[in-house]
């Protein structure tokens, strides 16, 4: 019952830190007319290159309909496109010039917000608590890819 509760207050932790680091970035981009969410395709974007919204979806581990109302907000704004792909039914999502443009400001923002959280944290926990995340989310990745096999 103790490993219950340790996993359930682990779990608790995880989403309220999740949380908050949420409502932060969100204060950073509110200068920019930007939510956090948007700032993840649009970055996922910059560093993937163009991809398909499927891809989007995997990476992001986000749900077709919320990235969708995402996609068509930054397709108003003009930070995305959309193209066709080689099947005409494929729709490939990639930043717009204007995006390009923007994008040092957008991330300046958020580098700022991250380093003023993570000041007062240790330079060797940051690089542990680095190694911890990148491990367990591999490991849920590569669990996930085996269920849709």
């Amino acid at each position: 019952m103790i490993i219950i509760v340790v996993n359930h207050q682990l779990f608790h932790s995880l989403h309220q830190l999740s949380r908050f680091l949420t409502k932060r970035a969100n204060q950073a981009l509110q200068p920019f007319d930007l939510y956090s969410a948007q700032w993840s395709v649009i970055y996922a974007l910059k560093m993937k290159g163009t991809l398909t919204q499927k891809e989007l979806c995997e990476y992001l581990a986000v749900e077709a309909p919320p990235l969708t109302r995402n996609i068509q907000r930054l397709v108003k704004k003009g930070y995305v496109r959309q193209v066709s792909g080689e099947d005409k039914r494929q729709k490939k999502i990639e930043l717009t010039e204007e995006a390009l443009a923007e994008f040092p400001k957008w991330e300046q923002a958020i580098m700022s917000v991250n380093q003023e959280l993570i000041a007062n944290v240790p330079q060797q926990a940051e690089a542990q608590l680095e190694e911890l995340l990148t491990g367990w989310l591999l490991a849920i990745s590569e669990q996930e890819g085996a269920k849709d096999e």
